[in-house]
């Protein structure tokens, strides 16, 4: 009998460790990659627990109901649905973010933005209230994280999905931060006032940047499940990092930086695109800790 069928079977009531089996070979013959986290990961949504205590839990046996809705998050991941839409929910800087199919999963490579960001942030004398933009917040991941780390700081999010900025919103309430984040809905800066006493001592973003003819390579939970304005960054991928760059200068205060993510191997061209643009001083390249090419942090201000 199929190793799923059996999962959710009122009258054979297997224990977890031989459901959580069943499950594991079920989502590996599927074709998932990493079918024991992903298993275990939605046996302890279904009972309401941490993933390390099904170790506690391994030698009960499971509710009829739990077993039946196990089988079908099981279901949902064989159609290739990420497990952070499955259970709502997504890690992030160790904060947990509600994420639904109208923003991106956030990823661990993203972390690196928030940390040159705030290597930038720790520049500036302790006493600034620093004034940060987040373009394109999607989930609001990074801004929320910004607005956690610098409690002084004032972070005004957008996007130009207001289904996105719901959901930031919401993670900015989860995570007690709501209060010094602005959500702006609109296309980069094009909702944001132009004048100096608004610019930002810092703008960080992590925009589309996926060739537009790459999108289809990528993987089924990305392809059929992520937004895809949040992937399309145009034919070369460069689209955002182009007008980003030229306009935000108009946008930031004196001795203000710009943070992007960047693609693994887009740092050339967006070096070129900053310093094409004229305005900045200093632009730098960190690597994230698989020692790929991840954010780029160009100043402005007075050499």
């Amino acid at each position: 009998m199929d190793g799923l069928a059996n999962i959710g079977n009122d009258s054979a009531a297997p224990r977890l460790r031989d459901q959580l089996k069943l499950a594991v070979e079920r989502l590996s013959g599927g074709g998932i990659d990493g079918s024991r986290l992903d298993a275990e990961v939605l046996l302890a949504h279904c009972l309401n627990l941490r993933r390390d205590q099904l170790i506690v839990a391994d030698d009960l046996t499971k509710a009829p109901a739990v077993a039946r809705g196990f089988a079908t998050l099981l279901q949902r991941r064989l159609m290739r649905e990420p497990v952070a839409y499955i259970t709502g929910t997504q890690e992030f800087w160790s904060l947990d973010f509600t994420v639904t199919p109208d923003v991106l999963i956030p990823r661990p490579d993203t972390e690196r933005l928030v940390e040159v960001a705030l290597l930038q942030a720790a520049r500036f004398p302790a006493s600034k209230a620093l004034r940060i933009a987040d373009l394109c917040t999607g989930s609001g991941a990074v801004g929320v994280s910004l607005a956690r780390e610098l409690p002084s700081a004032r972070i005004c999010a957008t996007d130009i999905s207001p289904a996105a900025l719901a959901i930031a919103r919401r993670n900015a309430e989860a995570h007690h931060v709501a209060a010094r984040v602005q959500f702006v809905a609109g296309d980069l800066f094009e909702t944001l006032a132009l004048r100096p006493a608004a610019r930002f001592d810092l703008i960080v973003s992590n925009p589309p940047y996926v060739r537009h003819g790459e999108i289809v390579m990528l993987a089924p939970e990305v392809t059929r499940w992520e937004p895809r304005m949040a992937l399309d960054g145009g034919t070369d991928g460069l689209d955002f990092y182009r007008r980003i760059a030229l306009a935000a200068p108009d946008y930031l205060a004196d001795q203000g930086a710009l943070a992007l993510e960047i693609g693994a191997d887009m740092a050339k061209d967006v070096l070129a695109i900053c310093a094409g643009a004229g305005w900045y001083r200093e632009i730098e390249i960190f690597q994230d800790y698989a020692g790929c090419d991840r954010v780029i942090l160009a100043q402005i201000g007075t050499n």
